[in-house]
This record gives C-alpha cells, sequence and structure tokens, in this order.
C-alpha cells in the first residue's frame, strides 16, 4: 500500500495541489461544502458495503446509534449529520468518511467491554475527523484527482478510487497532530454528551497494560498506526486538568 502511494504521488505530482484547489474552490458557502461532503460519503460509504461485511445484531446497532445520536447533539454546525454502522471483522477498527459516515467493527466495542463512555470516545474521536475535515483533505489529497476532473462528476471518480485501493486505506492513521487534535475534540464532545471525559484515557491505559503482556493483546492497525498509547492517555490528561473535568 505504501508503494502504491508513492508511486501514486510521482504519478500526480502538482496536480494534488489542483485538487486541493478544485476541493476548496466547490463553493463559498459552508453549507454547500457539507453538502458536497456529505455526497461523497454517500458514494463512498456504498464501496465501504460492497468490500466489508455489515453486523446486524440488533444490541450492537443500538448502542452505535444511540450514543452517537447523543454526541452529534452536543456538536456545534446542527447542517452536519452522522450515521454509525457496526460492520463485522476479527480486527478492531473505525473509521470516518467525510459526510459524516462512521463505521465501527463489533470486535472494537467489545474491546471497550462495551462500556458506554469508552464507546463514546471512539464515536467522537472518529465525528472529530469529520467535524475538522480530516476525512475529506485525506480522500482528496491521496487521489488521483486533478482540476481537469471539473467535467466529471468527483463523487464517482472517488467511489472508483476506493474501489481500487481498498478500505484499508481509511482504516490507516492520520498524523500525529490530527490525531491529537481528533482526541482532543472526542473529549470535549464526550464530556458535552454527559458521558465521562476520562473514558478515553481509561481505555487506552488498559489497552496499553494490555499490550505490554506478552499474548494479552495485539492491538491490530487502529491502534498500532496511531500514536503511541502513552502519549495519547498523557495528552488527555493534560486536557482533562486544563478543563478541571
Amino acid at each position: 500500500m505504501d508503494r502504491f502511494f508513492y508511486n501514486l504521488g510521482r504519478k500526480v505530482g502538482p496536480g494534488v495541489r489542483k485538487a486541493k484547489w478544485l476541493w476548496h474552490s466547490i463553493t463559498g458557502d459552508e453549507a454547500d461544502v457539507i453538502k458536497f461532503e456529505y455526497e461523497v460519503g454517500q458514494d463512498l460509504a456504498c464501496e465501504v458495503r460492497s468490500q466489508v461485511g455489515s453486523d446486524r445484531l440488533p444490541q450492537n446497532v443500538k448502542m452505535l446509534n444511540e450514543i452517537g445520536r447523543q454526541l452529534a447533539l452536543r456538536v456545534a454546525n446542527k447542517s452536519r449529520t452522522f450515521s454509525f454502522e457496526p460492520i463485522t471483522g476479527a480486527e478492531p477498527n473505525a473509521f470516518a468518511l467525510p459526510g459524516g459516515f462512521i463505521f465501527v467493527a463489533s470486535s472494537l466495542v467489545e474491546l471497550c467491554e462495551r462500556n458506554r463512555d469508552e464507546v463514546a470516545f471512539i464515536l467522537g474521536h472518529e465525528m472529530a475527523h469529520v467535524i475538522r475535515r480530516h476525512a475529506m483533505d485525506r480522500i482528496i489529497r491521496n487521489s488521483a484527482i486533478t482540476a481537469a476532473s471539473r467535467a466529471v462528476p468527483i463523487r464517482n471518480m472517488l467511489a472508483g478510487w476506493l474501489r481500487n485501493v481498498g478500505v484499508q486505506f481509511l482504516e490507516s492513521a492520520y498524523s500525529r497532530k490530527l490525531e491529537s487534535e481528533a482526541d482532543k475534540l472526542a473529549v470535549y464532545l464526550v464530556n458535552a454528551a454527559g458521558f465521562d471525559a476520562h473514558a478515553g484515557a481509561q481505555l487506552l491505559g488498559r489497552l496499553e497494560k494490555l499490550s505490554s503482556e506478552v499474548g494479552k493483546f495485539e492491538p491490530g492497525n487502529y491502534f498500532s498506526s496511531h500514536p503511541p498509547f502513552k502519549d495519547r492517555i498523557e495528552n488527555i490528561n493534560r486536557l482533562l486538568r486544563r478543563l478541571e473535568i
């Protein structure tokens, strides 16, 4: 996968800058940007569903939707909408698409020991990637869209691109700075929605301890590609002290 993006970067070259220009110039209106993101995410979500298995267990669907709705109520921009879908798979992971489409592996819910506060932190973290536009910017930056693409539907192009690169791309981490930013906003959302703001540090602390014991826990791509547990815990606790929570 890394080699793919290396080759893609060489091929696209200055086109990436044009792609970002195209994305930022589609509108001068915040509502239109959110609408565009939603339409892009809707197409990408259809492609994701064709590549991964949906978890239809009522208790998992209900848990994600209930927690997600509570968090979404605390998002300042009411033009944004979010949906939460459990997916199957042994490896615990979660990812966000532009427009607020959040996918969470049921194995990650189990890893949280079905603790609603910890699940809320995971959902809040992924929602933050949408709110801060990390999800849209990363997809635009890593796809071969150029200014010349104006003549064809960008949405369809992105769905085709995801079909080629695979869902694994969505499961990879953002930069350390963006992951820390998502943790920070998740703490704010979790606290505002009435969940335990300490849940993120609690979950990460437990996983750090398990991962240090041979054979107890393999973090998988979702956690191993993020910043180290210790750094994330320290950043969250620093924020909690500042907020006096």
